[in-house]
């Protein structure tokens, strides 16, 4: 039977949060009115004013719910539930105002009643959650509420999806059995089976959810699978055998009347990327402007330093393949600037340096080619404002993958998804910067990026901004 322990929970949100909302919008009406003496502007009655806050706190529910706030893939990602409550109490507060104005009443008693509303809000709800989900991982410890999962397949995604629902007191699924297991055999202590039938006699009872990574020759067997899947209401996945080809953006759509199923390479599309061009331009203006003296400074001292150009200008790749001229503040002396590492260690009679460099991860300590200005603006990330106006002409997003040159992803690591991260512009940060910059190598940068590609949202853009900034003030992954 399929497990409703994630329906439950959802609905356990959905009556807190309403408490919880009440709770805040009923606390900031006492703080400004009962506790704080100050004459207010309007007198509300408070029965008044609870009555028709209550009655239009389900607008605040529904903008949680359109944010995805009872959706199990935000609940368990704290970084986007807490930007989404803090937009969705946002959201709701100005909905009420917006409709006592449309209604010609007065709601809130003074204007401090509606920040404290809005701050409570969501300080409430989020400790409600945060509770919630406490107690959530206690239940979990004690098998409450556990999904018992039986995976099917002779594959090493079988394997990897063992280890990922592993920790079953934090995530709440448990594998109670393998069907099939010649090749990949499973960690010791998980019950393997040979048929789907013995697997049924062994772990049937309790069953919730049946994942199947990959297809037998024989037809029959699948359909024995899902159709018994279905008939006991049981929660039933397939894992495509050729996980490469379903990756990105994924829609089920009618094609000339024919149900199929399109793989798009990122989930960059239509609207989105009207949306994403429109904050670039935007925010690149904004911090142009902001950031124009400091700019000024560091172009000045760059020059006087040794007399070399102010910007680095170097051939990258962006989206579609397509070949740009990529702007930086020179942060390498003039001798070794828009050399490949290779040729400047030579130059400078150091080759082993080059080969440190490409070992840990395209970095090597205290190197010899920057310059003591250099050093600074790599340290603060200054020497990345000039790809502002790469973002203002076009060939860059503000979050994208790592604006590479021509022959980072071809020449020296023949990368071979170099098509997917070329799907969309590069970018001035991205998931890679934000998950650890230099500290990471070469090819965990470029799974990040994958990722990123595949998986776009305009909120995931805003999260990797906002994290941008905290790694930049932190010096986090310096180069």
């Amino acid at each position: 039977m399929k497990n409703n322990a994630s329906l439950v929970y959802s609905v356990v949100l959905f009556v807190g949060d309403f408490v919880a909302l009440t709770a805040a919008f009923t606390a900031a009406y006492m703080l400004r009115v009962s506790l704080d003496h100050t004459p207010i502007s309007t007198h509300v009655h408070a029965l008044t004013y609870i009555g028709i806050v209550v009655t239009l706190l389900p607008l605040f529910l529904v903008v949680f719910a359109l944010f995805g706030l009872y959706d199990q893939r935000v609940q368990w990602k704290r970084f986007r539930e807490f930007g989404r409550l803090a937009l969705g109490c946002l959201i709701g507060v100005m909905g009420v105002i917006s409709y006592g104005y449309l209604a010609h009443i007065n709601i809130f008693p003074a204007r401090l009643v509606t920040l404290y509303g809005f701050l409570l809000a969501f300080f409430f709800v989020l400790l409600f959650r945060t509770t919630a989900r406490g107690v959530r991982r206690i239940l979990f410890r004690y098998g409450i509420g556990i999904d018992r999962v039986l995976l099917i397949g002779d594959t090493a995604l079988t394997l990897e999806l063992i280890t990922i629902l592993a920790d079953t007191a934090a995530i709440g699924y448990k594998v109670v059995g393998v069907v099939g297991c010649g090749k990949h055999q499973p960690p010791d202590g998980t019950p393997c089976f040979a048929t789907f039938e013995a697997a049924l006699a062994a772990v049937g009872v309790g069953l919730n959810t049946i994942v199947q990574t990959e297809l037998y020759p024989d037809d029959k067997k699948n359909d024995t699978i899902l159709v018994y899947a279905q008939e006991h209401h049981l929660g039933y996945h397939f894992v495509p055998g050729n996980g490469e080809r379903f990756v990105g953006n994924i829609e089920a759509e009618l094609f000339q009347s024919v149900p199929v199923i399109t793989v798009n390479q990122t989930a960059l599309t239509g609207w989105g990327r009207v949306v994403k061009r429109l904050t670039d331009i935007a925010l690149s203006l904004v911090a142009i402007v902001a950031t124009s003296p400091l700019m000024l400074v560091i172009a000045v001292l760059i020059k006087l330093y040794d007399g070399g150009p102010v910007f680095y200008r170097d051939q990258r790749l962006t989206r579609d393949d397509r070949v740009f001229t990529f702007y930086k503040f020179r942060s390498h002396n003039i001798k070794y600037s828009g050399l490949r590492p290779e040729e400047a260690f030579a130059k400078m009679g150091r080759p082993e340096l080059a080969i440190e460099y490409r070992k840990n991860g395209d970095k090597v300590t205290n190197d010899p080619r920057v310059t003591p200005i250099g050093r600074f603006i790599r340290k603060t990330s200054v020497d990345e404002l000039g790809q502002l106006f790469n973002v203002l002409k076009g060939d860059m997003s503000l979050v994208g993958p790592r604006a590479l040159a021509t022959g980072e992803l071809e020449d020296v690591y023949k990368y071979k998804k170099r098509h997917a991260i070329l799907s969309v512009k590069s970018g001035i940060t991205g998931l890679a910067q934000v998950s650890g910059r230099s500290n990471i190598t070469f090819d965990e940068r470029r799974q990040l990026d994958l990722y990123y590609v595949q998986n776009w949202s305009f909120w995931g853009d805003l999260v990797i901004m906002a994290r941008t900034v905290w790694v930049a003030l932190n010096h986090h992954g310096v180069r």
